[in-house]
């Protein structure tokens, strides 16, 4: 399965895969919790397979790996992992799904239908809604009679393995000249990879503000525009460079740099986008929109050298 290449790029649009999975009651009944995951994320959805167990597995959710031609991938039961207790295995799905280069699979319940939707739909969770789910939950989603909850996967990976987890990214954190001179934004629903990525700017000597979605982001640069307005200056006095996360609720990364380049205040500022998933969908769509600079989350890494680019193009007086 991959991302539909006719979705609109113009309106935000995306897919979500409904899934299931049934948890065990302490009484015995049954309850079944409604996720969702991005369709681009999912290469295909299988029947459980024959697992080989791995003797040296720190976390007791990963049940193992398989071979899906010629290919070993690893297994988890997303049910373990979320501290539930599957109710049966019996006719359970298994989502094969790619995150920043990473292949991985999902043990789940049942998989029940494909939603076509806007980044809109999708609602932040609360902190309640956190708490419940070990801070993995990056979207709600209301469909008719039920919430579908939106799971950071990428974050769940890392139960899997350190190696496979985004927060273990190491950003070139070398000095950058003149570096406390400029005030970073940067927009990542991710608690993790948000963190990582503001430390690593700021040990590279760069101020930064932290927003955990694009709504949030818009709303601090329209207070800036506002103060810097009154204070007779220009946004850039303030704010020098936004980095956004692509796939946020609420707002995308894409609804915000248009947002951006749609306020003549804001219009000049520059702005990188990223994505675990960069597609020729996604990045005609980035171009369209007005980024600077697009990279996947692999390229993480080289993050201070595209600021640095784009410090020396646009922002040096």
């Amino acid at each position: 399965m991959t991302q539909n290449s006719l979705l609109n790029i113009n309106r935000n649009e995306l897919e979500i895969v409904e899934f299931l999975i049934d948890e065990k009651q302490p009484d015995g009944t049954v309850y079944s919790g409604h996720y969702g995951i991005n369709v681009a994320k999912v290469l295909e959805i299988i029947r459980l397979p024959v697992i080989t167990s791995v003797p040296s597995k720190h976390d007791s959710s990963v049940l193992g790996t398989f071979n899906l031609r010629g290919k070993v991938l690893p297994l988890l039961d997303l049910a373990a992992w979320l501290g539930k207790e599957i109710a049966s295995t019996e006719n359970a799905k298994v989502l094969v799904t790619e995150f920043s280069g990473v292949r991985a699979a999902f043990l789940v319940s049942a998989v029940h239908r494909i939603h076509r939707l806007t980044w809109d739909d999708i609602k932040s969770p609360n902190k309640y809604v956190q708490m419940y789910s070990c801070e993995s939950i990056t979207g709600v989603l209301r469909i008719e009679d039920r919430v579908l909850f939106i799971l950071d996967m990428e974050k769940i990976l890392a139960g899997m393995d350190s190696s496979l987890d985004m927060s273990q990214v190491e950003i070139d954190t070398s000095p950058v000249e003149d570096a406390e001179h400029f005030h970073l934004l940067v927009a990542d629903d991710s608690a993790s990879l948000r963190h990582i990525i503001k430390s690593a700017l700021e040990k590279s000597g760069f101020r930064v503000t932290a927003a955990s979605s694009g709504k949030e982001a818009w709303q601090y640069l329209k207070a800036e525009l506002d103060k810097t307005r009154g204070e007779g200056k220009d946004i850039t006095d303030n704010v020098h460079l936004v980095i956004s996360d692509i796939e946020m609720p609420e707002m995308d990364g894409h609804e915000l740099t248009e947002k951006i380049r749609a306020e003549a205040g804001l219009a000049h500022l520059p702005v990188i986008l990223f994505s675990s998933l960069i597609t020729d969908a996604v990045l005609a769509r980035g171009v369209k929109v007005g980024a600077d600079r697009q990279v996947s989350k692999p390229d993480l890494p080289g993050l201070n050298n595209i600021i640095r680019e784009l410090i020396a193009e646009k922002l040096r007086k």
